[in-house]
């Protein structure tokens, strides 16, 4: 969702880092090479749209690191990293690592990497993949201890390609697979880069369920849509947003993006399609006014205290068993709990599976 404020600058102490257990070496294996199994398997995550990685680097990340210690996730999914990719002038781009093309760039990648090598953070191994200017970007951290047999960069599990504007880090575990994804805005009008480009999206959103059904699925990342009305705080607003007064031909399309008929309706029916359980509503019913939105417009103007769910944990259905917690961590029209982005973080909390549903998991 498109920031409409500056960030502000705040104070803090980073908090040391947890430990992993069973620690691996960290080392230069391809991804999509087969790994051996893990011990255990991840089973706390964070998701964040961070709206600029450098500008929460710059601002905020002492509080943030204070609060990923805190909760000590196993695997931190970011959207909107806002990066460059490597390469240029000649030279092929590379979406898996940041750019250092110019003396600006190579500070900025210096200030990036060296948050990363600190705690909490030193703690994970890093998966980019970025668009070729500041602009969208995924991130994908993992604790080293559980490194995944195989990462890629699409949705059709090819080993070296990106899809562009690096919005999607998929990860494969054991017993599960994790899909990190920034989801392309729907936009105000029927164009190639707004609503046609989202319905390809959704579609081969389809797809990648439909070929993927042979391990559970932990989707997560700023999907851009909010579902029912219970997920947004002001729905007449929303429903009836317009932009510079222009209404598109077909009501289905009317509205605010995240909030149309259209977009809200494939939403459904991707997540029938694919037998995904909304992991924060399962848990939580009813609206939680305070607590119960991810994305917050403008603090200043008529976006004051209009908030969004947008951001989500989608699981297999033969996972909702062992849902412990999803919760947002930001509250409030003043954005507390936002570290500087307009998304705050969500995390999913589950159990430890015995034997025997692991091996159910996989063979449903």
């Amino acid at each position: 969702m498109k920031r409409f404020f500056k960030p502000i600058e705040k104070d803090g102490s980073t908090a040391a880092k947890k430990p992993c257990i069973s620690p691996e070496k960290r080392d230069g294996d391809e991804d999509g090479v087969e790994e051996g199994k893990n011990q255990n398997e991840p089973s706390k995550f964070l998701t964040w749209n961070a709206n600029s990685f450098l500008l929460r680097v710059k601002n905020d990340w002492s509080e943030f690191s204070k609060f990923v210690s805190e909760f000590d996730p196993d695997v931190i999914a970011v959207q909107e990293v806002r990066m460059p990719a490597a390469g240029g002038k000649g030279r092929p781009k590379n979406p898996e690592e940041l750019s250092d093309d110019t003396k600006v760039l190579r500070e900025e990648k210096q200030i990036l990497t060296r948050a990363l090598s600190s705690p909490p953070f030193g703690n994970y191994r890093v998966w980019w993949s970025l668009a070729d200017s500041k602009y969208a970007g995924t991130a994908l951290l993992v604790k080293i201890c559980f490194k995944p047999k195989k990462v890629y960069f699409n949705l059709d599990k090819l080993a070296s390609k990106h899809e562009p504007d690096g919005r999607v880090i998929l990860a494969e575990f054991e017993t599960f697979r994790l899909l990190n994804t920034y989801s392309p805005n729907n936009g105000w009008k029927e164009e190639e880069n707004s609503f046609q480009r989202r319905r390809k999206w959704d579609k081969r959103i389809v797809e990648f369920l439909t070929q993927t059904s042979d391990k559970p699925l932990i989707w997560c990342g700023d999907l851009n849509v909010s579902h029912e009305e219970i997920d947004v705080s002001h729905p007449e607003f929303f429903a009836s947003a317009k932009l510079n007064g222009y209404v598109p031909p077909n009501k289905e399309d009317c509205g605010q993006p995240g909030f149309t008929p259209s977009e809200r309706g494939r939403f459904g029916a991707i997540m029938k399609e694919g037998r995904l359980v909304d992991a924060y509503r399962y848990l939580h019913k009813e609206q939680d006014t305070e607590s119960g939105f991810s994305w917050s417009g403008n603090p200043i103007g008529k976006y004051r205290g209009k908030r969004m769910r947008i951001d989500y944990f989608l699981v297999s259905e033969q996972l909702k068993d062992r849902l412990v917690s999803c919760k947002m961590h930001g509250h409030g029209i003043e954005l507390k709990g936002f570290y500087g982005s307009d998304h705050c973080p969500v995390t999913l909390e589950l159990s430890k599976p015995s034997s025997a549903t692991e091996e159910n998991q996989v063979s449903n």
